[in-house]
């Protein structure tokens, strides 16, 4: 709904200053003078680099919003991985049950919690059961004074982290306000522009003053894609947690061969 409201706003008022610009040459068809489109001119240079700073600021804002966003899930598909292969040098019963809760986490973050992110964000209590199973794994290995304990402790704080990282950026960066009032801006400097055309105007006028009311369209429309990082046309996907809960759970298959995980395909616990 935003990304059509933002081109009928431009679309709108490129029509608007062209159907203004047309009504002026007819009031000033008589006059030979260029004084008023000088003045145009003059009125639309600062709206544009207005217009523009904005746009660049904005982008660079959404674009690290969804460079975090990336860095945290590859973050914390890496720190399960790397939590399983510590907890392989844990002694039993911990081993197992720690490698068990790092296969069903990465199944319930992947299954469960991430279509949760296209809505803004979510913690999703499914995974949120094995991330507390680690702690009380961690107890008992602090109990026995295990080697392995900070080890498994420092992955896991990178990967709740990293996990608070996801949640946080699925929330747009940009303010619904400042979006909208650089949609203005935008919308202003187009119309502006097609208001001042000059009454000898060419086609290669209306072709460029169309080109660029394109790439401000565009410039929108990327932006509220890239702040929006878990949907859209170029959203982070769950390929790099699926991966590690795909390999993890060979790992466990293959290492507890007499013991069942205890969840389903979905992380659900059974």
């Amino acid at each position: 709904m935003t990304m059509i409201l933002t081109v009928v706003i431009i679309a709108t008022a490129l029509a608007v200053g062209l159907f203004a610009n047309q009504v002026r040459r007819r009031r000033r068809a008589a006059d030979g003078g260029d004084g008023e489109e000088a003045s145009v001119s003059d009125l639309v240079s600062p709206l544009e680099t207005l217009a523009v700073l904005l746009v660049a600021f904005v982008i660079v804002l959404a674009a690290e919003s969804y460079g975090a966003a990336s860095t945290a899930v590859e973050a914390e598909a890496g720190r399960v991985d790397q939590l399983y292969e510590v907890a392989d040098h844990a002694p039993e019963p911990q081993r197992e049950r720690l490698q068990a809760a790092a296969v069903c986490y990465a199944r319930a973050i992947q299954a469960v919690e991430w279509p949760l992110m296209a809505d803004g964000g979510e913690k999703s209590p499914v995974a949120s059961v094995w991330s507390s199973d680690f702690r009380t794994h961690f107890k008992a290995l602090a109990h026995r004074d295990d080697p392995t304990f900070d080890l498994l402790v420092d992955a896991d704080d990178d990967r709740s982290r990293a996990r608070q990282t996801r949640i946080s950026e699925a929330t747009p960066a940009i303010p619904p306000s400042v979006y909208w009032f650089m949609v203005v801006a935008l919308a202003a400097t187009v119309g502006a522009f097609a208001f001042g055309l000059p009454r000898d105007r060419g086609p290669s006028h209306l072709t460029l003053l169309c080109v660029l009311a394109v790439l401000f369209t565009g410039s929108l429309l990327l932006i509220e894609d890239i702040d929006t990082p878990f949907s859209g046309q170029i959203r982070i996907t769950s390929e790099t947690m699926a991966q590690t809960a795909e390999d993890i759970s060979e790992d466990y298959a293959t290492d507890h061969p007499d013991h069942a995980l205890p969840c389903d395909a979905d992380g659900n616990r059974t």
